[in-house]
């Protein structure tokens, strides 16, 4: 038996004074006054006080029994708080329920961990018992937002005409990237299905198919390395638009976040984004995702010390490498020490070989390699870094690009260390113009930075021959706070630049056939110019609710190693199964 509610645990205010209510919940907390017994009864809307009184012997008595965790039922009588009572800080703070009768519906045994926001339980415990770790007020108001969220999203790209249309989860393999999950299918044996990493080729041919504007917000799979930042299984909201250029799809999403974000977090985004070339963005920033809420960028001293007393400078700037400093306001008198522990972290987070550092005091510049160095040229090293009086500059030297992602990341590290980092603003960006191709020095063949499908642009088809790697591609990433959240490009409609790309990639007629026949022969029958973009909506709602990790805004996530610790899973399966799917392990992956 249950009784139904007549409010749920967040409602309940002093306009309800002397309604009778029926309230169902979880025991968050209870105290024990002796002739009085007050509990905080928890659902996911909030937290109402209940109290039982001793004049009620036989219901006091069964308050007593009462512990954490047990799921009941009351029902009783509105009552306003006395002045001294009143709780400011919860919705329901200036009343309680005076309970005339009980319903317990379960037991519960003591959790592993308190139910509780911020208290230091391992991870590990946490996700074992994700169930209860999901009645934390934090994690279900993530999950609440994540649902207000897709809300919000499907009426805004219905509102534009949009069609949200299902493309399949189990198609083909395309492996060129990540690693694809493969499924063994038992009706056609050694065959197997891939887990989509993208829907990409399906919204393309919904495109040849006509449907104009696409939109899912769907699953996606990537057998890969995971980090805090990254899950094998994460959602993307996936678009998809015919006859468009870039600035169509920039303005459409773009309001679409400024929707976002006015409607959930009630902040204001100033539009258009500001825009940013992937090149600008490196020699910038050290990074193709910059995060903007700081003002330290990046400077060039190679032609400062091209020609320097300090032999590792030279040699580096005459091999074609670069010089670069980044200064940091008002840090000129950090000590010896804490610059030889920063050099150490640098070197182990980034490879560089070293670090150097120069200081603007009274006036002064000094150097840690000063003595190799005339006074004009630290002068001049001084004023490229923008240098005021108590300045700090730090100096890394390197092979590009290399030494630039290096300061990026010292960029970022010394952000953190000093608190430069304005965590009030929302700095969007796009990051356009990448490069088309990446060279694998291991693989000695080109790869693309993207997808295959990317366009270059048109001005650069005819390097395509004979310089390939200078060409830059019709690609963008859509950037929030130093996080890339999305990234899209105009695509290839042209059956013959397509086939051009594929043999920069080494992807020979007959394997192209062989994986994308399909896409291939849609063209043939008209396609329209199309493009589109991918939106990371784990990572969205990671920083629009403050969270460190993608497992604080999924319900059921992976650990590191790609595991479900609460279901155990990836699981053995038995060998019947194995031989259904015509399937049997090498003895490597058998348990000893």
């Amino acid at each position: 038996m249950s009784w139904l509610r007549t409010h749920n645990c967040g409602e309940l205010s002093i306009t309800n004074k002397g309604d009778e209510v029926v309230l169902n919940g979880w025991i968050a907390t209870r105290r024990d006054l002796g002739g009085l017994i007050f509990l905080d009864l928890r659902d996911r809307f909030g937290i109402t006080q209940i109290v039982f009184d001793e004049t009620n012997k036989k219901l006091h008595e069964q308050a007593e029994q009462l512990r954490p965790e047990y799921v009941i039922g009351v029902r009783g009588k509105v009552l306003a708080r006395g002045i001294e009572t009143i709780n400011p800080e919860m919705k329901t703070g200036e009343v309680e329920v005076e309970v005339s009768d009980l319903i317990v519906y379960s037991k519960a045994e003591t959790p592993p961990f308190e139910i509780k926001d911020d208290i230091p339980t391992n991870e590990e415990i946490r996700l074992r018992y994700r169930y209860l770790d999901l009645r934390r007020p934090q994690l279900q108001k993530n999950l609440l937002l994540r649902s207000e969220v897709y809300h919000t999203i499907r009426n805004y790209y219905h509102q534009k005409a949009f069609a949200e249309v299902e493309t399949p989860v189990l198609m083909r393999s395309t492996p060129e990237g990540a690693r694809d999950y493969l499924v063994p299918s038992r009706v056609n044996a050694g065959k197997f299905f891939a887990l989509p990493q993208s829907p990409q080729t399906y919204k393309q041919l919904l495109m040849v198919s006509g449907m104009d504007r696409y939109f899912q917000i769907v699953k996606c799979f990537r057998d890969e390395d995971l980090r805090a930042d990254r899950q094998p299984e994460f959602t993307q909201v996936d678009v998809e638009m015919s006859f468009v250029n870039e600035d169509v799809i920039y303005s459409v999403h773009e309001e679409l976040m400024a929707t976002i974000w006015k409607e959930h977090l009630d902040v204001d985004v100033k539009l258009p984004f500001p825009r940013m070339t992937y090149k600008e963005a490196l020699e910038t920033y050290g990074t193709d995702k910059p995060d903007l809420r700081f003002d330290i960028t990046i400077n060039d001293l190679s032609e400062d010390v091209a020609e320097s007393g300090f032999k590792i400078f030279r040699s580096i700037v005459q091999k074609g490498g670069r010089v670069l400093s980044v200064t940091i306001p008002g840090q000129g008198k950090l000590g010896r020490g804490a610059l030889d522990r920063l050099t150490k972290r640098v070197q182990s987070q980034t490879g560089a070989a070293g670090m150097i550092f120069m200081k603007k005091i009274d006036g002064e510049v000094s150097c840690s390699v000063g003595k190799f160095l005339d006074e004009d040229t630290m002068k001049k090293m001084a004023d490229t870094s923008g240098a005021k009086d108590g300045d700090l500059v730090l100096i890394l030297a390197g092979a590009a690009p290399d030494v630039y992602h290096q300061m990026g990341t010292l960029r970022l590290m010394v952000a953190k260390d000093f608190d430069l980092i304005d965590t009030t603003q929302t700095r969007f960006l796009w990051v356009t113009e990448f490069p088309l191709f990446e060279w694998s020095k291991e693989d000695l063949r080109f790869y693309s930075l993207h997808h295959p499908f990317t366009a270059p642009k048109p001005e650069d088809i005819s390097l395509l021959d004979d310089s390939p790697e200078k060409v830059n591609a019709r690609a963008y990433d859509l950037v929030l706070n130093g996080s890339e959240i999305g990234g899209g490009s105009i695509r290839i409609h042209d059956t013959l630049l397509q086939q051009k790309i594929f043999t920069i990639l080494g992807i020979n007629e007959e394997e192209a056939r062989h994986k994308f026949g399909f896409l291939l022969d849609a063209f043939r029958y008209g396609a329209p110019p199309h493009g589109g973009i991918a939106l990371g909506l784990d990572r969205i709602i990671m920083l629009m609710s403050g969270s460190q990790s993608l497992r604080d805004v999924i319900a059921f996530p992976k650990n590191q190693k790609a595991q479900s610790l609460m279901d155990n899973s990836p699981s053995d399966v038995d060998e019947q199964q194995l031989k259904e799917l015509h399937i049997s392990l090498r003895k490597s992956a058998l348990k000893p």
